[in-house]
């Protein structure tokens, strides 16, 4: 297990980084990077033998936080910026269908899976539905509303 990226390299966060309780005088659940954020690699770990955690020091926030090597792209990567994130919850804006039999009803709230942002012609995401993962367009998918801690954006 080699890391991706070394000390003082500069890396952009790919999803919102909440505080899982462990940032001290922040409320668990509180946004502590919001995606896109570039930071530099001040540290790489592990978590449980089997995860490389890099600690991110993410200086237009003045916050040091760890990031797993999944959330991290290099800052001079593309970057398209989504409208969801993994495990963020969706609803299908339209009736989605498969071989011509709809499989998924408009409405239906699933939960993203992994954002492609390669694509194309646009954002899809991998989107576990109920019964179903699917590969869906951005524009076919619409926000569910989350409950968010108090004090966040």
């Amino acid at each position: 297990m080699l890391p991706r990226f070394d000390y003082g390299n500069a890396v952009r966060v790919t999803r919102n980084v909440r505080n899982d309780g462990t940032f001290p005088g922040l409320a668990t659940g509180n946004l502590l990077v919001r995606r896109g954020s570039i930071g530099y690699v001040m540290n790489v770990g592990t978590f449980l033998q089997d995860q490389l955690i890099y600690t991110v020091h993410f200086l237009d926030q003045n916050r040091i936080v760890g990031c797993r090597e999944e959330e991290l792209i290099g800052a001079d990567e593309p970057w398209a910026p989504s409208q969801f994130e993994t495990r963020e919850k969706v609803s299908a804006r339209i009736a989605l269908s498969l071989q011509g039999a709809v499989v998924v009803p408009a409405g239906t709230v699933g939960e993203v899976f992994k954002v492609l942002r390669d694509m194309p012609d646009a954002i899809h995401y991998h989107v576990h539905f109920p019964g179903h993962v699917l590969q869906v367009p951005e524009s076919a998918l619409d926000a569910v509303e989350q409950k968010v801690e108090a004090g966040d954006d």
